[in-house]
């Protein structure tokens, strides 16, 4: 990479922070700003797995003789199962929508199956164009955004965080991660990029802490990603922090949890990712990830909110209660529509099935997309690759056996996530395959949608193999 230091950066560069102006404050009306503690279900270690399954039943479609045109085709008459199952659940009610793409290579459109509408009250067909919320399938946009700075030698991979952000330099760690704030050790060794992409720094996060660190984590309102206006019987409104950098400023002051570059631990290292790029671009976060991500990709329709022009195509939002589905966050009057407190990068965005397909395009084309050079190869292949510290241990984590990049698990060659209502994303860069799940409804793990999907999947290959042993 002529004019840019080779990549992994061992020797840190070192970035001059620049002044950012402060993220504007809409106000300090309570908001329901916790994420549901049933998201956690979203990633257990089982919950992983399926998700690496999603292209799984690629490798076996691939080696068909017919294999890849297929895909050039109607998905819906090659995958006959998979879509019965979303029409299945769309029939049924359970969910207003269910709707998934796959791609091949540099295919300008993806292909879909299933469908269903933007809410159970409203008639509109869901479709590429359709806006849905994905939470932590932001994680990967922000860490693809990290790699560009780390490309273009304004961040090192391995360089400390203080260096960038100062109050994280005498940082303090949780004896118990779930006992008392006081009862700390210092730190071993600094926070770093990497860490912070891997989710190794040993920060918290709303639905992952516990006891006295879950109390400071809501006390100042370091939230993680936005539900809903309404009240959530049994969760506590939080006012969040006002604007990104206050946010950062006070997590710097609570203690970790774990030993930094020791545990794998799902955390809110994102989010704070996002801070870390406003002080080395001398941007805003979103607008850094507009004009260096989501224009040059053609990405026209991923927001932090959801501009009231566009809110038509917003869907609706569905908590799961007793196996019937109730509005959590409709549409027309969803909290996506103001503006964040917290721009978060780890669970703030709303994005179309057509946008985050052209994400994932981009990626497979190692950092081109129409001829357009959004990332360098090398960003993309040390971004998508397992960044996992060596000094980490993930035996009993839910990443136990597999690997993490910048912000998304890599296995293999495929790279991905999910998010809390029910989206998942990933490529496999050896099949060159693209593919995402949309649906709308929190926890996930209410209806047993992925394990079924697995099941149609591989019973459509079974079809396709007798076809060809015929």
């Amino acid at each position: 990479m002529q004019g840019r230091k080779a990549l992994p950066a061992i020797d840190p560069c070192r970035a001059v922070p620049q002044t950012v102006r402060r993220l504007p404050c809409p106000g300090d009306s309570l908001r329901m700003n916790t994420m549901l503690a049933a998201e956690t279900a979203i990633f257990t270690r089982r919950t992983l797995f399926r998700q690496s399954a999603l292209l799984a039943g690629g490798a076996a479609l691939a080696g068909l003789p017919f294999g890849r045109s297929l895909l050039a085709h109607d998905v819906a008459e090659s995958w006959p199962n998979v879509a019965a199952l979303a029409d299945r659940y769309v029939a049924s009610r359970k969910v207003a929508n269910l709707f998934l793409t796959f791609g091949w290579d540099q295919q300008e459109h993806a292909h879909t199956v299933g469908g269903g509408t933007l809410s159970l009250a409203r008639p509109q067909p869901v479709d590429e164009n359709s806006l849905f919320r994905i939470y932590s399938m932001s994680k990967p946009i922000t860490g693809m955004a990290t790699m560009i700075l780390i490309d273009e030698g304004k961040l090192g991979l391995d360089q400390p965080l203080h260096e960038i952000l100062p109050l994280f330099r005498d940082m303090r760690v949780l004896v118990d991660p779930a006992g008392a704030l006081d009862n700390t050790v210092p730190a071993e060794r600094p926070i770093t990029i990497r860490q912070l992409m891997t989710h190794t720094a040993g920060l918290g996060y709303q639905i992952i802490s516990k006891g006295p660190l879950l109390a400071a984590y809501n006390q100042n309102g370091l939230v993680g990603g936005r539900v809903s206006k309404l009240p959530i019987p049994g969760f506590p409104a939080v006012t969040p922090a006002p604007g990104l950098e206050a946010w950062a400023d006070r997590l710097a002051g609570l203690p970790l949890m774990y030993q930094p570059a020791t545990k794998w631990s799902y955390s809110c290292s994102i989010d704070l990712l996002g801070r870390v790029i406003e002080v080395v671009s001398g941007m805003e976060f979103e607008a850094f990830l507009k004009a260096r991500i989501f224009e040059p990709c053609g990405m026209t329709s991923t927001y932090m909110q959801v501009p009231q022009s566009e809110a038509a195509r917003l869907t609706d939002n569905y908590g799961i209660l007793g196996g019937n589905a109730f509005p959590l966050d409709p549409g027309p009057a969803s909290i996506f529509l103001d503006p964040p407190e917290v721009p978060a990068g780890g669970g703030g965005l709303v994005s179309s099935p057509r946008d985050y397909d052209r994400f994932l395009r981009m990626l497979l084309g190692y950092g081109t997309i129409g001829g357009v050079r959004v990332m360098s190869e090398e960003a993309v292949r040390v971004g998508t690759s397992d960044l996992m510290p060596a000094t980490v241990d993930t035996k009993g984590s839910w990443l136990e056996g597999q690997g993490h990049g910048a912000g998304g698990r890599s296995v293999g060659q495929t790279f991905g996530w999910g998010g809390a209502a029910g989206t998942l994303a990933a490529v496999d860069f050896g099949l060159k395959l693209r593919s995402t799940l949309f649906t709308q409804y929190m926890p996930s793990e209410a209806y047993p949608i992925r394990d079924e999907f697995l099941a149609a999947m591989e019973a459509d290959l079974a079809a396709m193999r007798g076809k060809k042993a015929a």
